[in-house]
């Protein structure tokens, strides 16, 4: 593990010491996901009359976060994510918080080019362990590049976090300012959704695309993690796994023996992630498991490294995509509700990929206020954010069927995302087609 140049002596603190060192006008960096830190944040919380203008960078929170429950005016505290969850989602509806656009595998980049050194970086870690390490446990990340480059490192001890082995997988002591005592309470579970008939259906056309020693990237949500159920039972032998966030599916197609990774380029034998999220079985079996490696984004998300992976298979969800084969993942209009994350870096890493194969799926509808409308449109809605840029996306999947787009005309492209939508748009679809000139004259 590399260690930064300069040596620390670290000092156990309260947390509300340490948040006694916040001073209006700082930028701090929570980490993401499990590596947020709750005691810190509820002692900041206590400290708001004292201050305005911090500014947190964070991402797919997973619980409340005491300081913006205790800012609801935005007086104090400006919340920034990298990826919204069901939480920031929620905030960022409030105007509590905002998102900060990227592709998840370049931000350690931006950290060294672009942000500023953070003031204070505060990261929940596992105990220290007997070589004097902090494991970042299931969140790696840019957690790393965050120690490297803050002015001050915190680091929140909890029992709860699983320890996971991985390259740069922890903080060293002569690298931390100050230790500060968590709750312990255990890793907040995120349970898999039970699949729906269409999540099934989708993912069964997708399950019988892959391939013997595939190497999987499965993206956040039912569908991608559907696809995992059918596996278990397809026959398919072993495959391998490089993936942004590790998930319950997975660890079942490992624990059937079904994940080998015998036919992997990097890392061969080992499930490599950079995160993982799911229940508590789930880190029991992660938690010091050798075969497990929990890596720096840059090392799982980075299209020139992970393309090395042959027949690398990506599978991940989009909200809307339009004839042309635009894929918006992340907003709803000007609403945002999730992240770019690492989808258009898979996409194009399973293209790059010897035999690679990706997969962008959806529902071909979606119901609001009572009414049905189709995820397949002539145009995106206005303000959607494109995630996916039609030049780069190859399977697309709903229900009705799966269709390659890739060496496709615009007419062939539009014709094929007609005959994926349900049944009762594809009609006024190819209506506003022809009317748009996608489907020209004499094209049938």
């Amino acid at each position: 593990m590399s260690l930064s140049t300069s040596k620390k002596t670290a000092r156990k603190i309260s947390a509300s010491e340490a948040a006694g060192l916040v001073k209006p006008g700082d930028w701090l960096d929570f980490g993401v996901s499990l590596s947020q830190p709750d005691v810190f944040d509820i002692a900041l919380a206590a400290r708001k009359n004292e201050l305005h203008s911090v500014n947190i960078r964070s991402g797919l929170t997973l619980r409340p976060r005491a300081l913006l429950e205790a800012d609801p005016e935005r007086a104090h505290f400006h919340w920034f994510s990298w990826h919204f969850s069901a939480y920031d989602r929620k905030k960022g509806d409030a105007g509590l918080a905002n998102y900060i656009p990227s592709n998840l595998g370049e931000i350690p980049d931006y950290y060294r080019r672009f942000i500023d050194p953070p003031d204070i970086v505060v990261l929940k870690t596992c105990p220290i362990d007997e070589n004097g390490f902090f494991n970042f446990g299931v969140t790696n990340l840019w957690n790393r590049t965050l120690v490297e480059r803050a002015n001050t490192v915190i680091v929140e001890v909890t029992e709860g976090m699983p320890y996971i082995y991985g390259t740069d997988n922890g903080v060293h002591i002569s690298e931390v300012d100050y230790i500060i005592e968590g709750d312990h309470s255990p890793a907040t579970e995120l349970p898999s959704l039970p699949p729906s008939d269409v999540d099934r259906a989708v993912a069964q056309l997708i399950a019988a695309e892959v391939d013997d020693g595939a190497c999987l990237q499965i993206g956040i949500g039912a569908m991608p993690n559907t696809v995992c159920s059918l596996l278990l039972d397809s026959g398919v032998k072993n495959l391998g796994v490089h993936t942004e966030m590790l998930t319950d599916g997975i660890i079942d197609l490992y624990k059937a023996g079904i994940v080998t990774g015998a036919a992997k380029q990097i890392d061969p034998g080992k499930v490599v992630c950079t995160f993982a999220l799911g229940t508590q079985p789930m880190y029991d079996t992660i938690s010091r498991n050798p075969d497990i490696q929990c890596c720096p984004i840059e090392l799982t998300n980075l299209p020139h490294v992970i393309m090395a992976n042959d027949r690398l298979t990506a599978i991940n969800n989009t909200t809307q995509m339009d004839l042309q084969g635009q894929a918006a993942s992340e907003s709803d209009g000007h609403r945002h509700i999730s992240g770019s994350g690492g989808q258009s870096q898979f996409v194009r890493s399973a293209y790059a990929s010897k035999g690679g194969k990706s997969f962008v799926c959806m529902s071909s509808t979606y119901e609001r206020n009572g009414v049905r409308k189709s995820r397949i449109m002539p145009n995106l809605t206005l303000g959607n954010v494109v995630t996916t840029l039609r030049s780069d996306m190859m399977y697309v999947v709903t229900e009705y069927g799966i269709v390659n787009l890739k060496g496709k005309s615009i007419p062939e492209r539009a014709k094929a995302m007609i005959s994926i939508a349900h049944p009762d748009f594809r009609e006024d679809l190819e209506r506003q087609a022809r009317k748009h000139g996608l489907i020209p004259k004499g094209f049938f």
